[in-house]
């Protein structure tokens, strides 16, 4: 699962199941889920019983699955569970049985098949459009605005993006320092570790992550988190270059179009316009990961040079050559390096040790920095392995060191198993699914960063534990 994937779906199960009921009355967000949120086996699961009309004993889907692929199933179940998309029914005299949920089953043959009138794939304009915005066009504004927020969070925002006519809104800003993105000193903003992260990622799982901030503050605005989730949902079935009518919107999704435009997700003429277009930011939402790359291709990663090559170099006595004339770029370069030369289409510097432990004191990791500059290495440094030189990998880690002795991994702990037996098959689960990161034998106890797949096999586990 992408990381774009994963950030929504942790939201999504931190829902009860009433408003999984409304939401997925809507066919594009049974559509959108199925499509995104889904691994290939619970895709299989669910149209296979799509139309069989009657639930399917335990033991005829088992009988699909083969036996060395028993972890995988486990999966699947897990998550269409999870996502209240699959129940086990258990009758009196009957065995157990799954059936897929409604309002899912009826949503997704409708999305599936077509017809009614629920405008859930948005309403396309029946009359032209007399000034067009075309895809060109759409894909320059995205480029622009969204940019004009990577720029504000890494300190850039200024004269230059005014000139462009970018302009970030007063909760554009409030929403970036809500999510923890930025912090205000004084009257500077600063960019922190989570800000730091959230540069690195791929374009459509940062704008995920705002989308999350923005659900969770649509209470404090007065608006229905149910009605945008599915209004995101929608963006993102919609088709680019296409203008759609405002006129079958509830007054919460109206006003998300404004919100969106400040971000670069929508276009819009004007607010009093009645049509607005998805921009390559919207259409992408809920495509899977290589789709988004391709697309992507038209509206390139802020980050990204100009032709789609990394753009530094770096030498072992830590002088460092950025090939490029992105304002952004140089920004986010002085958040961890000494520059001291510019050039018309190059800047030089230095890392040092006042500058990487200036990027700490933000909260910036020296992961995240070696990940930036590999990430970005110029085609010539990728001739190298590996790509970045050893003696500056490790000094950029030990000026870190220097003041950090511990890291701190968010998880649960399970403990007081009765028998060797019980722990060991518990632990060994854990490693399998891949959410074990610690363990003690002699104590019997286990650290995991999930919870929710060991606690569903404990459940299911003919002999019982005292605890965990």
């Amino acid at each position: 699962m992408s990381g774009s994937s994963l950030r929504s779906f942790e939201y999504l199960e931190s829902l009860p199941g009433t408003v999984f009921n409304r939401l997925y009355q809507q066919p594009s967000t049974a559509l959108a889920i199925f499509r995104r949120m889904l691994t290939h086996l619970a895709k299989t699961f669910v149209m296979a019983m799509l139309y069989i009309g009657h639930p399917l004993p335990v033991a005829d889907l088992d009988s699909w699955v083969r036996p060395d692929s028993r972890r995988e199933r486990d999966q699947a179940i897990n998550l269409l569970e999870r996502l209240h998309i699959l129940r086990v029914t258990a009758d009196p005299g009957k065995p157990r049985a799954y059936t897929i949920t409604n309002p899912f089953l009826g949503s997704l043959r409708l999305a599936l098949t077509g017809g009614g009138n629920h405008n859930s794939f948005g309403v396309p304009c029946n009359t032209p459009d007399k000034t067009p915005t075309s895809v060109a066009e759409l894909d320059e504004y995205a480029r622009r605005q969204w940019e004009g927020v990577l720029g504000y969070m890494v300190g850039s925002a200024g004269a230059s993006l005014v000139d462009e006519g970018v302009r970030l809104s007063d909760g554009v800003k409030k929403l970036l320092r809500d999510g923890g993105l930025v912090k205000q000193r004084l009257s500077k903003v600063e960019i922190t570790q989570e800000g730091f992260a959230f540069i690195l990622q791929e374009v459509n799982a940062q704008v995920w992550t705002v989308l999350i901030y923005y659900l969770d503050s649509a209470e404090e605005m007065n608006m229905d988190s149910v009605d945008v989730l599915s209004f995101l949902f929608m963006l993102g079935s919609l088709e680019l270059g296409q203008d759609y009518s405002k006129a079958t919107l509830s007054p919460t999704q109206l006003q998300m179009l404004d919100d969106l435009s400040d971000f670069g997700i929508v276009y819009q003429h004007s607010a009093t316009s009645s049509r607005f277009y998805p921009t390559r930011l919207a259409t992408t939402l809920t495509s899977d990961s290589g789709a988004l790359r391709s697309a992507s291709a038209g509206f390139d990663n802020a980050l990204r040079s100009p032709d789609g090559k990394g753009f530094i170099v770096i030498e072992t006595n830590y002088r460092i050559y950025a090939y490029t004339t992105s304002q952004l770029q140089i920004a986010i370069l002085q958040l961890f390096t000494l520059l001291k030369t510019r050039y018309p289409n190059m800047v030089a510097g230095k890392i040092t040790r006042e500058s990487v432990r200036h990027a700490v004191g933000m909260g910036i990791t020296s992961e995240q920095i070696i990940s930036f500059l590999t990430t970005h290495a110029h085609p010539q440094m990728r001739k190298n392995n590996p790509i970045m030189p050893a003696t500056v990998v490790d000094q950029i880690r030990l000026w870190q060191i220097e003041g950090e002795r511990m890291k701190a991994t968010p998880g649960f702990l399970f403990k007081d198993f009765l028998t060797a037996a019980d722990y060991e098959a518990c632990s060994k689960y854990a490693e399998e699914i891949g959410v074990s990161v610690w363990k003690n034998e002699n104590r019997r106890m286990f650290f995991v960063t999930r919870y929710e797949q060991v606690a569903a096999y404990l459940k299911n586990r003919p002999k019982k534990i005292a605890g965990s």
